[in-house]
């Protein structure tokens, strides 16, 4: 009976630690950073949803930029379109490999926000994505990615903020 009573304890325990593991990457403003990338490397392999997508949403994302890329996909769901992104944010492109990872903290964090950057390489050629970061709900979270194309910034809450042709969210029914 012992080992009964020890089996509860070693599941309890264990438990508890993956929890505090799955929470420890909130505690500084790289670690959802980091935890994206590992999405989507799995993302890239076929086996997982990519970042912006459950259930990674939710965890990686503040509660607004969230909220728009579920209203992107309901968006693509009713229209059966593309939505206002067209290429994976994370990739800053439509498709991409992640080779030689390194996130950086490049603004320490200072009133709830810092900004992080991912520099990798993907198909031979450098990629760098920014995060603006926030603090919410006891850790940090992506408040905004920002993508860099021929010379140009381009926020991703900016373009999921833009206005959409219909959906349920706007009372206007898609026709497919």
């Amino acid at each position: 009976m012992p080992a009964l009573r020890f089996a509860p304890s070693a599941a309890l325990a264990l438990g508890l630690l993956a929890a505090s593991s799955a929470f420890a990457a909130d505690n500084t403003p790289d670690g959802p950073v980091k935890d994206a990338y590992a999405a989507t490397v799995k993302t890239l392999a076929a086996s997982g949803e990519p970042p912006w997508r459950p259930p990674h949403r939710d965890k990686l994302m503040s509660k607004g930029l969230a909220a728009l890329f579920a209203r992107d996909d309901l968006y693509q769901d009713e229209a059966g379109e593309i939505g206002h992104v067209g290429a994976d944010p994370f990739l800053n492109g439509q498709d991409g490999e992640v080779k030689n990872l390194k996130v950086t903290v490049t603004e320490k964090p200072a009133n709830g926000r810092a900004l992080v950057s991912a520099a990798f390489r993907s198909f031979k050629q450098p990629v760098t994505v920014r995060f603006r970061m926030v603090e919410e709900g006891g850790g940090w979270r992506i408040d905004d990615i920002v993508n860099r194309f021929e010379g140009k910034d381009y926020s991703v809450r900016d373009e999921l903020s833009k206005p959409y042709d219909c959906g349920s969210f706007m009372n206007k029914p898609c026709k497919r």
